[in-house]
């Protein structure tokens, strides 16, 4: 970024100057040389649309007594969608020991609870500010989430009927993202970043999305089998057909080939299973299974 002589926008906020870049699939970032700030430029999927979401959302979570990196200049144009951040102290949970995990999971229900609080008039959508076309139910928010080529696919229908259930669970804010390089223990306090992925539906999916980073992200580190913690997740609320679902977005984005890896008799097994330590194990052996046919992290 930069290189043409043409002032960037966040410049005229006093913000800057920045370092190098860090890439990531959906982002750039680059901290402040002063380590005061970061910037983030939203790239790939929807980035206007994740940029305002992250910054509405970071508002409204700090309401709710969440601490969050305060938003100090947000915008558009040429640049792209970006927004600059607070830097925020604090170590990133690890999940490198049984007794790590174990604490990564209490903080998760910790943040949680300030979260997953009820609300009246709630609707499933992206964000925390519902608009008149989020008027869908859970599964079918789901279900919008993966692209076209799923749909014909021989698991389509399984997963459309399965995630049903979920349309009688409340819905309530979501962080959409809570894997542990997004919690930040600083002493007492924990900072919650990264919220681009916000959302309104059912808790499980909060959950779900937290079991399937640790699992996914210990075995692409190479962890034994029987070491993934499985029986330390049992005490955030399961769902078979949420964890299925969650697999299968994991893949949509990746290669266009590994979509295809899954088989019917994958999604099923996911889906029908009402125990969460099997089902957890089902997911990590499918995920050894993925890992080496090559898929990427």
């Amino acid at each position: 970024m930069g290189g043409t002589g043409v002032a960037e926008p966040w410049t005229g906020h006093g913000l800057g100057p920045f370092g190098p870049a860090v890439h990531k699939p959906y982002s750039r970032t680059q901290y402040a040389t002063d380590g005061s700030a970061f910037l983030k430029v939203y790239v790939g999927i929807d980035p206007d649309g994740r940029c305002r979401r992250e910054v509405a959302t970071i508002e409204r979570a700090a309401l709710r007594g969440i601490s969050v990196p305060p938003v100090l200049a947000s915008g558009g144009g040429e640049a792209g969608s970006w927004t600059v951040f607070r830097t925020m102290t604090g170590t990133p949970c690890s999940i490198g020991t049984r007794e790590a995990v174990e604490r990564y999971i209490g903080h998760v229900v910790a943040v949680s609870g300030r979260m997953h609080q009820p609300t009246a008039g709630v609707t499933p959508g992206s964000g925390w500010v519902a608009r008149r076309v989020d008027l869908r139910l859970s599964h079918q928010f789901l279900l919008d989430q993966l692209s076209s080529r799923c749909h014909r696919l021989p698991w389509w229908p399984v997963l459309g009927t399965a995630l049903q259930t979920i349309d009688t669970h409340p819905v309530v804010h979501l962080h959409g993202d809570l894997k542990a390089a997004h919690l930040l223990v600083d002493g007492d306090r924990l900072h919650v970043v990264d919220w681009e992925a916000s959302a309104r539906g059912p808790a499980v999916l909060d959950y779900t999305d937290v079991v399937f980073h640790l699992v996914r992200d210990l075995l692409y580190e190479d962890a034994p089998l029987g070491r993934i913690p499985v029986d330390l997740v049992t005490r955030l609320p399961f769902s078979g057909p949420v964890l299925a679902w969650r697999l299968l977005l994991w893949l949509d984005r990746r290669r266009p080939q590994d979509i295809r890896l899954v088989t019917v008799h994958d999604v099923c097994r996911l889906t029908a299973d009402e125990q969460d330590i099997s089902a957890y194990q089902s997911l990590a052996h499918t995920i050894v299974r993925l890992r080496a046919a090559g898929v990427p992290r």
